[in-house]
């Protein structure tokens, strides 16, 4: 277990971050996913205490693990992610203006977020097996 370090504070908190795409379409696949994924790794490159552990997505929705200091309010860092890759994907693919014409964002209002405790690895195993034809590997077991 790596703790990380701020002035006056050591500490490992990271959560488990499910968001949906608005009205659950399946957008996320392909070079839209690839996309997606390079796109939610910027956030460290403007705040670098902020670290993207895991992300995967499915047709609808995606799974990440981030590390967020204390500093942070989960939901703002949430908002930044969303609106950030809403906005860098509906430039790059001009078709995801057409499937959400007359509407701000891709991602749906809401989110689910969790602490991630001593079941990480679990957790990281879910999340990299996102997508992938169910045959049993991809169950949550706590």
């Amino acid at each position: 277990m790596e703790y990380s370090k701020q002035a006056h504070a050591v500490y490992y908190i990271r959560y488990h971050i499910v968001v949906s795409t608005k009205y659950r379409r399946k957008i996320l696949k392909g070079g839209i996913s690839e996309y997606f994924k390079k796109s939610v790794r910027q956030i460290e490159n403007h705040h670098p205490d902020i670290r993207v552990i895991e992300v995967n997505t499915d047709l609808d929705h995606f799974h990440m693990i981030m590390e967020i200091p204390p500093k942070y309010k989960v939901c703002d860092v949430i908002a930044k992610v969303k609106a950030n890759t809403g906005r860098r994907m509906r430039e790059k693919f001009i078709n995801l203006n057409k499937v959400y014409w007359g509407s701000e964002g891709i991602w749906s209002i809401g989110y689910f977020v969790s602490t991630v405790g001593l079941n990480e690895e679990v957790i990281r195993k879910y999340i990299e097996n996102q997508g992938k034809e169910d045959s049993g590997q991809a169950k949550l077991v706590l």
